[in-house]
């Protein structure tokens, strides 16, 4: 696994900071970007201050907040440098987390002693995008003889735990 530091932190990762409250940024910060996102490096990583998280350049950052984050809102944030994981990398170090009943899903990294399928980042991104499609039209489940709620549940688990593609699985319930 990579090693990141101030120096290589911010290519093509991906990292959950957490909101911090009690930090007083210093006058004098390591860095300052063009969009006005300040950085302070310690010897265990990085407190960032900024109004934009999600997409971050070549990144994919977010922040973990203590309440209902809205973008455009200046949070202070930190991570440790091991929190930074590669998004180009062929390592399958991601896995997918479901909330069923709000019917959102997330990218996690990946979490110790949990038997969870990992995913490579863009093969994530791709059955989060499905999963999304699945939550929202439901038109295909017409053609099966499964209650609608248990196939889309049941369709997103294989997908969240397998290898195998949306088709296969769908083929699979019939």
């Amino acid at each position: 696994m990579k090693t990141y530091n101030q120096h290589n932190f911010f290519k093509h990762t991906f990292c959950e900071f957490i909101q911090v409250d009690d930090f007083k940024f210093p006058e004098k910060t390591n860095y300052k970007s063009k969009s006005k996102s300040c950085y302070h490096y310690t010897k265990e990583g990085v407190y960032r201050k900024s109004n934009h998280w999600g997409r971050v350049a070549n990144c994919r950052w977010k922040i973990i907040s203590n309440s209902k984050y809205k973008n455009q809102k200046e949070v202070i944030g930190f991570a440790k440098w091991s929190d930074f994981y590669p998004i180009n990398s062929t390592e399958k170090i991601f896995c997918i987390d479901v909330d069923f009943i709000t019917k959102t899903v997330q990218l996690q990294k990946k979490k110790e002693n949990l038997n969870t399928h990992l995913f490579t980042y863009t093969e994530a991104q791709k059955r989060i995008k499905q999963i999304h499609d699945l939550f929202q039209n439901d038109k295909w489940t017409l053609y099966f003889e499964v209650d609608k709620e248990t196939l889309v549940r049941e369709v997103i688990l294989a997908l969240i735990n397998s290898k195998k593609s949306l088709q296969e699985i769908k083929k699979s319930f019939k």
